[in-house]
């Protein structure tokens, strides 16, 4: 476990697991993944999961395909996407229904960026959100944000709504759960790759509030980094 305790007074606890590479966390992650599907359905007969936009969703999907994922009951939900017309390379969801291994077949919740009035299209899908999510992925950026709560966004601090559309961000406005959305899942998995993120990965994990990330609130989090990104971090690695 790693923990620490964040300047607005909140705790925040992870458990960080460091893997010798990229392509491990990937493996890793599926099979948390795929593990946390199963006991859900098995539980209540659906799985709800939400994934973060960026590379290492990418990776981990793939390695679904070597997992037993129950996808007939599988409800995957955007935590966020960029505004950029459908089927558009730009957009999160083209890159993971890409990535889907084939045959499976999830309800797929897609965030509805090509609405003219985005406002009101974010508050319809946080209508349809469900109250929470068995797993939530996020993604760690090299400047600390996380989902597209991004840099010194206002809507970090939108604590009214679950989903809300940004400013502009590296040349798109981007729709995302909010910071409220996001502390409801049940857990959250954090996969974090690249020597780049050393320095965003040493404050995620002491809760640091002044990047994006080390705000996020959760009753559970498992991150999920390689040695690239873990750096010098003095932690046992789990066999």
């Amino acid at each position: 476990m790693v923990s620490g305790a964040a300047g607005d007074g909140m705790s925040s606890v992870h458990e960080l697991v460091v893997l010798p590479d990229a392509q491990a966390v990937a493996r890793r992650g599926a099979s948390v993944f795929a593990a946390a599907a199963r006991t859900s359905v098995s539980a209540r007969g659906k799985f709800v999961v939400a994934v973060s936009g960026g590379r290492t969703p990418l990776a981990m999907f793939a390695c679904l395909a070597e997992e037993d994922v129950p996808w007939a009951a599988v409800n995957l939900w955007q935590a966020d996407e960029r505004v950029a017309p459908d089927e558009d390379p730009a957009r999160n969801l083209t890159q993971l229904v890409a990535a889907l291994p084939r045959g499976a077949a999830p309800t797929v919740h897609a965030m509805p960026v090509g609405e003219d009035d985005l406002a009101l299209a974010a508050g319809r899908y946080a209508a349809a959100l469900p109250a929470t999510f068995d797993l939530l992925h996020l993604g760690l950026g090299d400047d600390g944000h996380t989902a597209s709560l991004v840099p010194e966004d206002p809507v970090l601090d939108v604590d009214d709504r679950d989903v809300a559309v940004t400013g502009v961000y590296r040349g798109l406005r981007r729709m995302t759960l909010t910071y409220r959305a996001i502390g409801r899942a049940d857990r959250l998995l954090w996969l974090v790759t690249g020597g780049d993120k050393a320095r965003a990965l040493s404050l995620l994990l002491s809760g640091d509030p002044s990047i994006p990330a080390g705000r996020v609130r959760g009753p559970g989090s498992l991150v999920l980094a390689d040695a690239a990104a873990a750096g010098g971090l003095s932690v046992q690695t789990p066999r």
